[in-house]
């Protein structure tokens, strides 16, 4: 146990030590926001795909891996799925922008009262995301190496914030750098192998297991079908992933190197599944299928290498967490407090950091009272998507898309989604495919309805989107 605290400390270590040398990089807004909107194909690629995999791609695929098998793979493979399609439909527009955030796209196309509730909807759901990956930190600790979940979470989330803080974006990126070769030889390298062996080969694997464990549709086709609304349509409208996008030094990179992460991230989730399973065969009878990755790690690696793993998983918890502690701030600093405070002055560096501090204080309180993984991620992306998803696709395709249709979609959406929530739970189908469904009523009705937007603003916006009016570095082709 001793060497897997020594590597545990040697990571949190270099996770201070990048985000130290990341705070001498931001020295503007642009620089610690969006990392000077200059990071190449393999910064890109592996930032992107960090602050993807999280909690639920990493704990919860294994757990579902556990509970039904390879068919596990659904939920990452959908996160990759949306990524895919983002990088392939959508970010070229984007990058084209020139804006920071979500909430600025709604004021650029429709109103500043779109701007201020989209920002809401987005800090709540960066901050219940920041929340899962968060809470699956105090679990990893309490499995594996027994120290407890409010410790774990005390000190875990403590680092996040601090090298968060300390460097912004060139923090996030270089530690993401770091957390993505990490995860990667962790998990590819050794858990998957050594616990696919440990379980007797992937043909015992095939005996031992029920036969639904290697259909791929055995995890049900409306599961399948609610991870395609909540986490592939998330993929395409979260502040965390577009934060990413805004990075991009060209829009090639954002393009090409997000369909590489896209990939990545579809496979890490297969790997996570498949380690799910092989626990499944080893420790039949767990209370809990979220500690299966745990389990299997705590009792089939040696000390030391048990350490690196844990930094593996660890690594994909970080990230996520950083990434959208950083993405709810930057929402709550510059499209709320700077743009509706009456002094309405630019958020700078230093008010940026204070946001970031008060929203991970907010996760790290927030973590030690939530308990289940899925579920609050849940909870988050159907906020997302049934509020936020279908004004932003408006904004993008439909000229006749306006301020009032995009106002009650975002209102309707939001509150059908969060009653139905309570009504029948956060597992439930319905929240999303009726939230959703209003969404997009409400949406179109209200638009033709109302008066469409003033041609001036409508133009604006049309050259905004063909990258002019923005800065030079904002709208490199």
């Amino acid at each position: 146990m001793f060497f897997d605290y020594v590597v545990i400390a040697l990571y949190f270590a270099g996770m201070l030590g990048v985000g130290w040398w990341g705070m001498r990089r931001a020295r503007s807004k642009e620089d610690f926001l969006v990392a000077g909107r200059r990071l190449g194909p393999t910064f890109y690629t592996g930032t992107l795909a960090a602050v993807v995999l999280g909690g639920a791609s990493t704990i919860g695929s294994a757990s579902l891996g556990y509970e039904y098998g390879i068919s596990g793979l659904w939920l990452a493979g959908m996160l990759g799925l949306g990524i895919l399609v983002l990088s392939l439909v959508f970010s070229r527009k984007l990058s084209r922008l020139g804006v920071y955030t979500v909430a600025e796209v709604f004021e650029l196309r429709y109103n500043a009262a779109g701007r201020l509730l989209s920002g809401i909807i987005m800090i709540a759901y960066d901050l219940m995301v920041a929340v899962t990956a968060t809470l699956a930190v105090g679990t990893l600790f309490d499995v594996l190496i027994g120290i407890p979940r409010v410790p774990a979470i005390l000190v875990g989330g403590g680092i996040v914030v601090l090298y968060t803080v300390l460097g912004g974006m060139w923090s996030i990126t270089l530690t993401d750098l770091m957390q993505f070769v990490i995860m990667t030889v962790g998990i590819f390298a050794i858990l998957l192998p050594v616990s696919v062996a440990e379980a007797g080969g992937w043909a015992h694997l095939q005996q031992a297991l029920p036969s639904s464990y290697v259909d791929i549709t055995a995890i049900g086709g409306d599961k399948i079908f609610s991870y395609f609304l909540i986490y592939f349509f998330g993929m395409l409208i979260g502040q965390d992933v577009w934060q990413r996008v805004f990075t991009a030094r060209t829009q090639r990179v954002a393009r090409y190197a997000g369909v590489a992460a896209g990939a990545y991230v579809a496979l890490y989730g297969t790997a996570a599944a498949a380690i799910g399973m092989a626990a499944k065969v080893l420790f039949p009878n767990l209370p809990n299928a979220d500690n299966a990755f745990a389990t299997v790690a705590q009792n089939v690696l040696p000390a030391g290498v048990r350490g690196l793993v844990l930094a593996a998983a660890l690594a994909a918890l970080m990230s996520t967490a950083s990434a959208t502690i950083l993405a709810s701030s930057t929402i709550a600093a510059n499209d709320i407090y700077a743009r509706f405070s009456r002094k309405r002055s630019s958020a700078g560096v230093a008010a940026n950091r204070a946001f970031v501090v008060g929203g991970g204080l907010v996760v790290i309180v927030a973590s030690l009272l939530v308990q289940d993984v899925v579920g609050a991620l849940t909870i988050a992306y159907n906020l997302l998507v049934g509020g936020v998803l279908v004004p932003i696709v408006g904004a993008l395709f439909w000229r006749r898309a306006s301020a009032t249709g995009a106002l009650a979609s975002m209102a309707v959406g939001s509150l059908t989604v969060i009653g139905l929530m309570v009504a029948y739970g956060m597992d439930a189908n319905a929240p999303i495919y009726v939230g959703l469904g209003a969404s997009v009523v409400v949406f179109v009705v209200a638009s033709l309805i109302a008066p469409p937007t003033e041609r001036a603003q409508l133009a604006s916006w049309q050259a905004r989107l063909r990258g002019e009016g923005v800065p030079e570095a904002s709208a490199r082709g």
